[in-house]
């Protein structure tokens, strides 16, 4: 007859129990937040007295996690970026010069001299003197191509990385069609990358990086001051480079050699340094930056190279002892130092006027790596925590007055039976946020839509069993018997109904982006909440106080 195993009624009431446990941090949200904030600034650079006396504000046996305020309900920056991703192209083909001119060097008696000519950032052209040379010349640099590598789908399978041409001594190397689509998509994932790992290392919460179409990335990140603010933190290229120095001098509109360019000095002013463009060693090949003191007790930053950089830089300063090289970040030149010995490790220290929070912040974004291309920001938005507040007043008063309409229309409809079925309902909310708190999810407008959606939909399963328990009353079998049977046969509605809902929902979830996403997350928890608390924890109730009452007759 009508009775629940008792493993069953602990099984559901642990779970009822764990949810409202998951969910209660967000009732001191501000507390707990303060509480994680220094629990996450202890890990990172250590204890403190002030980061303990916050950690100690939320007991750490408790559950600490929290639903996560979005971009409208916090307020914060947004931006829409678009990378220049031609800016690369450029870059490679300047980094191929080295290898072609060593390949071409035992070439001279057929060609004659080589010379790097002007030329536009796409295409690289090599000048040889004797053109009669010029089919073995065009030979050794086609040997240089390589496969294209890329985790897209190509057209050509096996396509090569440059097209080299020639006509009149003059050699001219390009990108293949087929590495430059596979290199604007490097590009952009690179991109995405470093930008996410920057806003992470500032500890911002939750922020939304996604990539919109072939070129842009947007970026929004709640509890940012301003829009400007976080461009700071991710349009500084942080671009790192050890450079052979050709001379250098006060004039800043000299005209330099072919592959060379002129950069200024950090340090002193109206000095002026005249460089080779082909860097001996990139930030690329830097695996860890971080803040320290020189010698003289002044802020500076420690670097070490991976394997391969740290082989060229020691091989470099292995050969080239007692000549200068510039440290450049993002073309200017921080120190020009002689070298003085061999410098074997790959590892080194950059000096210069640097505050503590500068070379903190130097060294965060050296960690992250140098953005592969320059950004264009065609779209940027402030949201003010006002903005925020109000959002999240018009979402409660929304909650709040769809909460209160549902619990009188059910109370009123079905009396006591209402009742249980309000206690359910209140229950599933604090399910959902408790699912919600455990996953970490950020809550914006369109997710609390969801929250007042799931609250309206909450009952549909209770009504669709009463209304059978009404039906099974009829038929004069007992109370005991109609309140099975109505479970029983109003369970298969119940599961096609909301089946129909959380496919629905996946959907929204799987095709969606950003506050799409937030809305799916909320529906989908909430039908596997509502489910559960009206055939299961509605139940409950039911049976219990049907075996303590024991009554001849109900009323639905």
């Amino acid at each position: 007859m009508l009775q629940i195993d008792l493993w069953k009624r602990v099984m559901i009431w642990a779970a009822v129990a764990a949810g409202i446990a998951l969910a209660a941090p967000n009732l001191f949200y501000n507390r707990v937040e303060q509480h994680n904030d220094a629990v996450a600034a202890i890990e990172r650079q250590g204890s403190t007295d002030e980061l303990r006396e916050q950690a100690s504000g939320w007991p750490d046996f408790l559950p600490s996690g929290l639903v996560n305020l979005g971009l409208d309900l916090r307020g914060g920056a947004h931006l829409l970026a678009e990378v220049r991703v031609q800016d690369v192209y450029a870059a490679r083909l300047e980094s191929l010069w080295p290898q072609i001119r060593d390949a071409l060097r035992p070439l001279r008696d057929e060609i004659g001299t080589i010379r790097l000519q002007n030329s536009p950032p796409d295409v690289l052209r090599i000048a040889i003197s004797d053109p009669s040379g010029q089919g073995a010349a065009l030979q050794a640099v086609r040997d240089l191509a390589q496969p294209v590598s890329s985790t897209t789908a190509l057209p050509q399978g096996g396509a090569q990385n440059i097209e080299v041409s020639g006509a009149d001594g003059v050699i001219t190397v390009t990108l293949s069609e087929a590495e430059r689509a596979a290199t604007d998509e490097r590009t952009l994932q690179q991109a995405l990358e470093i930008i996410r790992r920057r806003i992470d290392e500032v500890g911002t919460r939750e922020p939304t990086i996604q990539r919109q179409g072939a070129q842009r990335i947007l970026i929004q990140v709640p509890g940012i001051g301003s829009a400007q603010e976080l461009k700071e933190i991710i349009g500084t290229t942080a671009q790192l480079t050890f450079q052979p120095v050709v001379n250098r001098g006060t004039d800043p509109d000299a005209d330099p050699g072919v592959g060379e360019e002129i950069l200024p000095s950090l340090d002193e002013e109206g000095l002026y340094y005249t460089l080779e463009r082909s860097p001996v060693v990139t930030g690329e090949q830097l695996v860890d930056a971080q803040p320290t003191f020189d010698q003289n007790s002044r802020p500076a930053v420690n670097f070490r190279f991976n394997t391969q950089g740290a082989r060229a830089f020691g091989d470099y300063t292995a050969a080239n002892i007692g000549s200068p090289f510039a440290i450049v970040l993002d073309d200017e030149v921080i120190s020009a130092p002689v070298i003085q010995s061999h410098i074997p490790g790959g590892s080194g220290i950059i000096t210069g006027d640097f505050s503590i929070e500068e070379s903190t912040n130097l060294a965060v974004l050296l960690r992250a790596g140098a953005l592969p291309a320059g950004l264009d920001f065609l779209e940027e938005r402030t949201i003010g925590p006002e903005l925020g507040a109000d959002s999240i007043e018009a979402g409660r008063i929304a909650t709040l007055v769809a909460f209160a309409l549902v619990l009188v229309f059910m109370v009123l409809c079905y009396g006591l039976f209402g009742i249980f079925a309000n206690i359910a309902l209140i229950l599933n909310i604090g399910l959902l946020f408790g699912l919600l708190s455990l996953i970490g999810a950020t809550l914006t407008l369109p997710g609390i839509a969801g929250i007042v959606l799931t609250v309206g939909m909450a009952v549909d399963a209770n009504v669709l069993v009463f209304e059978r328990i009404r039906e099974e009353l009829k038929t004069a079998r007992g109370p005991a018997r109609a309140i099975e049977r109505g479970y029983e046969k109003a369970l298969s509605a119940i599961v096609d109904a909301n089946i129909t809902t959380i496919i629905t929902a996946i959907i929204l979830f799987a095709m969606g982006s950003g506050p799409v996403r937030g809305f799916a997350i909320t529906l989908g928890f909430g039908i596997c909440t509502s489910v559960f608390t009206a055939v299961f924890v509605t139940r409950l109730l039911i049976v219990t106080w049907f075996e303590r009452r024991r009554p001849k007759t109900i009323t639905v």
